[in-house]
């Protein structure tokens, strides 16, 4: 059997997933391990949009998708060669206010990420995991993370598990409004700020695991 189909991943703070075929635990604790053709998410309890889960048990017969850490590719042609603004996309920003260059890769990023899931016959509705590494920007004294935050919600955790419906998502300082993708999905996640990336001018990298739904 796969071995990482039989890991427990466990990481980031409360929040919570709904897939098909997905089953969930309440706060206190599990009362059994996941079959072997299931996955189930840690739920906090009493929060209808969290933004990540506790932790996700994988059964040992899902089968994983593991992508390697992507960065923003360099989409705006008139920002200098290498620059951390080069690694944005104008066009994903177009009308909003004060987006920060962290919150403007990122955005470039979780495309990617969209984009590679479905390469692979998946979609962002079926990742269970995320890492981010962030840099700090060009004379910050440390990363984006709420820059990060704005550009994650508006691929992942922004539909109310109660009402089913879509959340509006802030970009930037502008007024919040429909998100770029509607996803229930809220990954088991960490956050962490590097010296660097291995890209000069990348502030944001990002990898996920998914399953596909139906080997569950």
């Amino acid at each position: 059997m796969n071995r990482i189909g039989r890991t427990l991943v466990a990481a980031g703070a409360a929040g919570a997933m709904f897939l098909a075929g997905t089953a969930a635990a309440d706060a206190h604790g599990w009362r059994w391990s996941p079959r072997d053709n299931e996955v189930k998410v840690m739920l906090p309890e009493g929060n209808t949009n969290p933004a990540i889960a506790n932790g996700v048990a994988i059964g040992g017969e899902v089968a994983v998708y593991q992508s390697s850490g992507l960065g923003p590719g360099a989409l705006n042609p008139n920002a200098p060669k290498g620059s951390p603004e080069s690694y944005t996309n104008p066009a994903q920003t177009a009308g909003a206010e004060g987006v920060s260059i962290t919150e403007a890769q990122a955005l470039v990023v979780l495309q990617a990420i969209a984009d590679n899931l479905k390469t692979a016959g998946l979609a962002p509705a079926d990742v269970v995991t995320m890492k981010a590494y962030l840099a700090k920007p060009p004379g910050a004294a440390t990363a984006d993370y709420a820059g990060w935050n704005r550009a994650y919600r508006q691929f992942f955790a922004n539909i109310d598990l109660k009402t089913k419906q879509p959340v509006p998502v802030p970009m930037g300082t502008s007024p919040a409004k429909a998100p770029i993708l509607a996803n229930a999905a809220r990954p088991a996640r960490a956050t962490m700020e590097l010296a660097s990336l291995a890209v000069p001018g990348w502030l944001v990298e990002v990898e996920v695991t998914a399953t596909y739904p139906g080997k569950r």
